[in-house]
């Protein structure tokens, strides 16, 4: 593989692999608003009140799920804790300086009415519009972030557009065009799509990068094994990971690599859905999608004693195929994230098994054939069963794999081309559950 191809796969990861405290929508949210406080704050004028306007599925996602630190759910509570402690410098990890205080102070934003969280009127479904105002509404900051949970594409400060070349980051650039929105620069960045991906060359890049260029991959083990540790020892959400690992002597379970694959992997998100302080190593904009990518090959890994190497070449296979799918999905769906991620950690399971190319699109199609079609109802800590179900039959697509079992193309939407099989599974994600979708918030916001 060339070295500049290789490079700008490894900007794609980079781009799409990255640490995240908490829920990604609620934290979204909380960036937005961060950055509309910081942009009144350099006037002198302090945030009086909080305006949220977000797509149906920022709604449905923000909903019920807990918030680091607080014991609370929602988006009001981290709309209010991004007025108190929020720093837009830190991305997706923009509440990472929470205090006690703050997350009080916060707390008592709210109980005083002063977060207003509507519906926006929009067809995105990654969308979310933050304005902040001044006690006497004299002054107010406005911050977009569209299709992408960390990208601000707008910030208005009395009617004045903010965004320039000093908010941009290098990185988010390069490789991308820029446009301009509201008179100055913003980045455009190139989609997941325009880099042409495929699974062929997702293998063939795994097991030809250099060692050097991909080992920053590792960091999604430290950061994902801390969440299922703390998942396992503490009681956090319905306690899933916890109350399977507990059974692993039993005659239920059994003390196997599944059992512990799907423990530490629904730990990290018991831990991370319930409000637990430590990030997540995100994929696609998704915490839950990178716990689930990765936990159950570093389980898998940890069994067989592979070397760092072979595990940072897995973890590598794993997390582009789910960006790979993903970027035919989209960021938001009403098709479960878990779908996405845990066909990638098969494909991770594959390869540290010695797989093929055929063994690898043989793990993907069974995955598709299996668990597609389901449902994302909101981001709450009855994820972390979804996750578990994802990874048991992440390994057992898996293992059928090894021993050349495919399902057939006369299969439902299995194709026997790869690539098309993958094309089909985003429109039914896409396309085909839209209806699905707004069903789904119909229920949850009438409940």
């Amino acid at each position: 593989m060339e070295l500049t191809r290789e490079l700008e796969i490894i900007e794609l990861i980079k781009k799409e692999v990255k640490p995240a405290l908490g829920c990604t929508e609620p934290i979204a949210v909380s960036l937005a608003v961060a950055r509309s406080c910081e942009a009144l704050r350099e006037i002198g004028v302090e945030v009086a009140s909080v305006k949220v306007e977000v797509s149906a599925n920022i709604l449905k996602n923000g909903m019920g799920v807990g918030i680091p630190g607080t014991g609370m759910v929602g988006l009001h509570i981290a709309s209010a804790l991004a007025v108190t402690c929020g720093r837009s410098l830190y991305g997706l990890e923009v509440l990472k300086d929470l205090t006690p205080q703050s997350i009080d102070d916060a707390k008592a934003i709210v109980d005083a009415g002063a977060v207003k969280v509507v519906l926006a009127d929009t067809p995105l479904k990654l969308y979310i519009k933050a304005t902040v105002y001044s006690g006497d509404r004299a002054h107010y900051a406005a911050t977009e972030i569209a299709n992408n949970h960390d990208s601000i594409i707008s910030v208005v400060r009395d009617g004045v557009s903010l965004l320039d070349h000093s908010h941009i980051n290098p990185l988010k650039c390069a490789g991308s065009a820029c446009t301009a929105v509201g008179g100055e620069v913003a980045p455009v960045e190139k989609t997941t799509l325009q880099y042409k991906l495929s699974v062929k060359e997702i293998l063939q890049f795994a097991q030809e990068a250099s060692f050097e260029n991909i080992e920053f991959i590792l960091d999604s083990v430290k950061l994902n094994k801390a969440l299922a540790e703390a998942g396992l020892r503490e009681d956090f959400g319905l306690k899933v990971g916890k109350t399977i690992l507990a059974r692993e002597h039993s005659s239920v379970f059994g003390s196997s690599i599944m059992t512990y694959a799907m423990a530490a992997t629904a730990a990290a998100s018991d831990a991370r859905m319930a409000g637990c302080t430590l990030p997540a190593m995100s994929n696609s904009g998704s915490g839950n999608q990178g716990i689930t990518v990765t936990m159950p090959v570093i389980a898998v890994a940890e069994k067989m004693g592979v070397s760092q190497e072979q595990l940072a070449r897995a973890l590598v296979l794993s997390h582009l195929v789910a960006i790979h799918i993903k970027g035919y999905l989209g960021k938001l769906s009403a098709l479960c994230g878990c779908v996405i991620a845990s066909t990638g950690s098969s494909c991770g399971i594959v390869y540290l098994n010695g797989g093929s190319y055929e063994q690898v699109c043989a793990a993907i199609k069974n995955m598709v054939g299996n668990i597609t079609g389901m449902v994302c109802d909101g981001a709450k800590v009855g994820c972390a069963l979804k996750v578990a179900s994802g990874v048991s039959s992440s390994i057992q697509a898996a293992v059928l794999a090894l021993d050349n079992i495919c399902i057939s193309s006369n299969d439902g939407i299995i194709e026997d081309c790869i690539e098309k099989t993958i094309c089909n599974l985003g429109r039914i994600g896409a396309e085909g559950m839209q209806t699905t979708d707004k069903m789904i918030l119909d229920i949850m916001v009438c409940k």
